[in-house]
């Protein structure tokens, strides 16, 4: 039951993180009739460096984003890649708790691995190829018209003949905001990911007030709410319970330190899983020095902590090409580094 209850906080910190960042890039780009994303499209290497610093952010916030604005078409195909292979999840903390320097220069390293595989990956893949591929992962733009958003006289006036969609985003926004201030819902201390997730939620709540109907009913009710968040919350809450359930039952940690000959191959197979916990234990290994750094680097690369989780929920082929082309990258980036020694 325990794990029950953690599990459901989690996948309600995902879930609710990604709709409210939905809500916001939405709001940015009819604002803007596009202009910040087609800014982003004028450039490869803006996606990348973008991408590489969100995915640097220590925590899966910033890939969360990542996967958001791949989600609105903003950013390449190899742009995710970028933000995946430069995350390091929530074990981004702990390294650097642990071992500080090292933790900064593998941070250093993935961030320039990720943005060359990024620049790899899209030359290799055509952008007729990327829209057949996710050809089911069609999030509106909408950037054909601008919104009036913020009524010019009264703050509240949509409340004078208000919907029942405008009530019910207001009230998942209002529990999901209070959950992350009383602690029942991300962290439970007061730290930049909590700041970050109310300062988001407060900005989504003020776009829910504000907007009018017509924005609301359209862009964010029938795409946002009804299409994505339900797919994503119940994608998440399963796999984070199977995961869960299956390390309660494997010692993940005493099999690899009794076949370091293949250790490598299970860092990269490891990396698969959509899920913090399994990472650590090639950071516990390097801390206690049984693996080299280039192990550590490699299951790096390959593992993103729960970031590829709304990746999973909206796209299956998106999910396991990205995890293909990062296993790659962190197999040719281990097996160097083992024939080198370090």
């Amino acid at each position: 039951m325990r794990i029950l209850i953690e599990v459901l906080k989690h996948a309600l910190m995902i879930t609710g993180f990604v709709f409210v960042m939905m809500l916001i890039i939405e709001y940015i780009n009819v604002q803007t009739k596009g202009l910040w994303q087609n800014n982003l499209a004028e450039s490869k290497w803006k996606q990348y460096f973008l991408a590489a610093f969100l995915g640097a952010i220590p925590g899966c916030l910033g890939a969360f984003t990542a996967v958001t604005l791949f989600s609105h078409r903003i950013i390449s195909f190899g742009a995710v890649v970028t933000a995946m292979i430069a995350t390091s999840g929530d074990e981004a903390f702990i390294m650097l708790a642990m071992f500080p320097r090292k933790a900064i220069l593998l941070t250093i390293i993935i961030f320039v691995i990720g943005i060359i595989a990024g620049f790899i990956t899209d030359k290799f893949s055509t952008s007729k190829h990327f829209e057949m591929k996710f050809a089911h992962n069609k999030f509106p733009l909408h950037i054909e018209e601008k919104c009036d958003c913020i009524p010019h006289k009264n703050l509240f006036s949509n409340f004078k003949r208000t919907s029942i969609p405008r009530i019910l985003m207001i009230i998942i926004i209002t529990i999901f905001l209070l959950g992350t201030i009383s602690g029942e819902i991300g962290p439970q201390k007061w730290n930049w990911i909590k700041i970050t997730i109310m300062l988001t939620s407060l900005i989504a709540l003020f776009i829910v007030i504000t907007v009018p109907e017509h924005f609301l009913e359209e862009h964010l009710w029938e795409h946002i709410v009804k299409v994505h968040i339900p797919k994503i919350f119940l994608w998440t809450f399963g796999t984070l319970l199977i995961v869960n359930i299956l390390l309660q039952f494997i010692n993940i940690n005493d099999w690899i330190a009794s076949n370091m000959f293949i250790v490598l191959a299970v860092a990269l197979l490891i990396g698969i899983i959509p899920e913090s916990g399994p990472h650590l234990v090639f950071v516990t290994l390097f801390a206690s020095g049984t693996i080299p750094f280039s192990i550590l680097l490699a299951s790096s690369i390959v593992q993103d902590g729960h970031g590829m989780l709304p990746m999973l929920a909206e796209s299956k082929r998106g999910f396991l090409a990205v995890k293909t082309v990062n296993i790659i990258f962190g197999a040719i980036v281990g097996i160097i580094g083992l024939l080198a020694g370090f």
